[in-house]
């Protein structure tokens, strides 16, 4: 358990450099494009492997192609965002989906503890503290990180009450595949005279493979043997992961505006997850 969970820590923390990583030679909409058709295909190899079977209803498959298109969509904007942004403070952006999920649960008019309520106050209050530009990021690229924070809890939310297929590996194969042939077009248009460095290439290659599907397929048999609470965990670990590894090999530097932000927006995500797993865990993550 312990192995699987590990994983997740540091493969879905370190996403994030890999991300700024592929997009210094790569267009963000190429990468992010081929990124998700590669993962998606490899996936789909993975339910016919398993016996499972690609097929699904008109509806799921319906449900597939929009949640495609939020999710993987976030994780477009994301690409673009980590032009202007470090990674570390991408990253602590994105930790706020618990927060954003919270807000659009209340607003279907779901009752939600008062614990959950004041996490989500304290959370959104160091967001509030991350969104002066500081440490490199640019106004654009902090927006942008909050923009692809709001398209994945709209997905996250719109997976949980849409149909779906019964089997997460099909669903979150379809998803891929929709989100990455919908991007393709625009991935293709701004080619250009692509020339892809060596470390941009192998950063792409890390997030088709242990990106979108060791880390989901470890996350994944997490939900089934291991407990909720604890599998929640990565949601304010990851954060913490990718701050590490920006110092480490991009030489991000830490401002005490960044590391307050950090503090508060983890420890707010930590108690939201804590009251509401379910809220903040869904499969869908895997599409990251």
């Amino acid at each position: 358990m312990w192995t699987a969970l590990w994983a997740v820590y540091i493969i879905w923390g370190s996403t994030y450099l890999f991300i700024a990583i592929a997009v210094e030679t790569i267009p963000p909409l190429a990468a992010v494009s081929t990124r998700f058709i590669a993962a998606g295909l490899i996936m789909a190899a993975i339910v016919k492997r398993r016996g499972g079977t690609m097929r699904v209803s008109r509806r799921a498959f319906g449900s597939c192609v929009l949640i495609g298109c939020l999710l993987p969509g976030a994780n477009a904007v994301l690409f673009f965002a980590e032009k202007n942004v470090p990674t570390g403070l991408a990253s602590l952006l994105i930790a706020s989906v618990p927060l954003w999920v919270v807000i659009l649960r209340l607003w279907g008019r779901e009752r939600l503890n008062l614990r959950t309520l004041i996490g989500v106050g304290v959370g959104f209050a160091g967001v509030a503290v991350l969104l002066r530009p500081s440490g490199g990021a640019t106004t654009t690229g902090i927006l942008l990180c909050i923009v692809s924070a709001l398209m994945w809890s709209v997905g996250s939310v719109a997976a949980a009450r849409l149909p779906m297929p019964s089997d997460a590996f099909a669903a979150t194969a379809w998803e891929m595949l929709a989100g990455g042939i919908v991007l393709l077009p625009w991935g293709l248009a701004s080619t250009g005279g692509l020339s892809p460095s060596l470390a941009s290439s192998l950063a792409w290659l890390y997030l088709v493979t242990f990106g979108s599907i060791v880390g989901y397929t470890a996350y994944t048999w997490l939900l089934v043997h291991a407990p909720l609470s604890t599998v929640s965990t990565y949601a304010y670990v990851n954060p913490i992961v990718a701050i590490l590894l920006g110092v480490l090999f991009r030489n991000e530097h830490l401002t005490l505006q960044i590391l307050v932000g950090a503090a508060i927006v983890v420890a707010a995500v930590a108690v939201v997850v804590r009251q509401e797993p379910p809220a903040a865990t869904a499969p869908e993550e895997g599409v990251r």
